[in-house]
């Protein structure tokens, strides 16, 4: 039989931990937003109107998918804060007995 040990302190400050990386990761995001989407072709011709496109593409492709994982991460920061506080109370309720 395994066992399992769960701190209710260890996961809220992970939960915690896991939201500070989302607002870092949400910044940068952000600030590489315009930039790598308003790539201007660098010459005149049809090569550089393409290339600035493709990148344009990349960009946009980035960040979708980059919302699609914030949006994830923020679903599993609300998990983990809320398994915190699961274990907490489940911690109360079977300490209460025992008094």
């Amino acid at each position: 039989m395994s066992w399992m040990n769960a701190v209710p302190d260890h996961v809220a400050a992970a939960a915690n931990d896991l939201a500070s990386i989302g607002s870092s990761l949400s910044a940068a995001n952000s600030s590489a937003a315009f930039p790598t989407s308003a790539v201007v072709a660098p010459g005149g011709d049809e090569v550089s109107a393409v290339i600035a496109a493709l990148f344009g593409a990349h960009a946009q492709a980035y960040q979708e998918l980059s919302a699609q994982a914030a949006s994830f991460h923020q679903q599993f920061v609300q998990a983990m804060t809320g398994g915190a506080a699961q274990y907490a109370a489940a911690e109360a309720r079977n300490a209460t007995p025992l008094q």
